[in-house]
């Protein structure tokens, strides 16, 4: 079975009533947690946006003090698993300032991890590509913005 076009389905679903898109809603968040997760945000945090990212930042921290430190590679694989957190919950917002905070908060957090992650070339990797990827998302931002966030990045490569 061919999945419809994204036109289709919003043409299709202007021509239902409330009930049936509550059912078509209420079925589609049983089937996969992402998709429950994208109903809690647009219901409940997309009003709070700052609310939101603390409560993601909570969840980086968490994910990072249970993170097994005895050697880099175990550490190296939750730091992936963090980085595929703040990529789906930063699709989740329409707003880029959610995800370049995110991701410069990871690099923040990944910076000041212990033993440091200047040892391991694989560690130090990861940090310096999320790093490029925030300076290309920049360029989406208000200059004001830019600078702000570009502060930031400076001050996480030097030290």
């Amino acid at each position: 079975m061919k999945p419809a076009s994204v036109k289709e389905i919003k043409q299709e679903l202007l021509q239902l009533e409330q009930e049936e898109l509550m059912n078509i809603c209420l079925r589609l968040s049983k089937f996969k947690k992402e998709n429950k997760e994208l109903l809690t945000y647009l219901l409940f945090e997309s009003s709070d946006e700052a609310g939101y990212i603390s409560l993601v930042k909570e969840e980086i921290d968490d994910s990072f003090e249970a993170m097994n430190r005895s050697r880099y590679f175990l550490m190296k694989k939750t730091v992936r698993k963090i980085q595929r957190l703040i990529r789906k919950h930063a699709r989740f917002s329409p707003h880029k300032e959610t995800e370049i905070e995110l991701s410069l908060y990871f690099c923040e957090c990944l910076k000041a991890l212990r033993p440091s992650i200047s040892r391991s070339k694989v560690l130090s990797g990861i940090l310096d590509r999320e790093l490029l990827a925030v300076e290309r998302k920049l360029k989406a931002l208000h200059p004001d913005l830019q600078y702000d966030y570009g502060q930031q990045i400076i001050a996480l490569r030097s030290t």
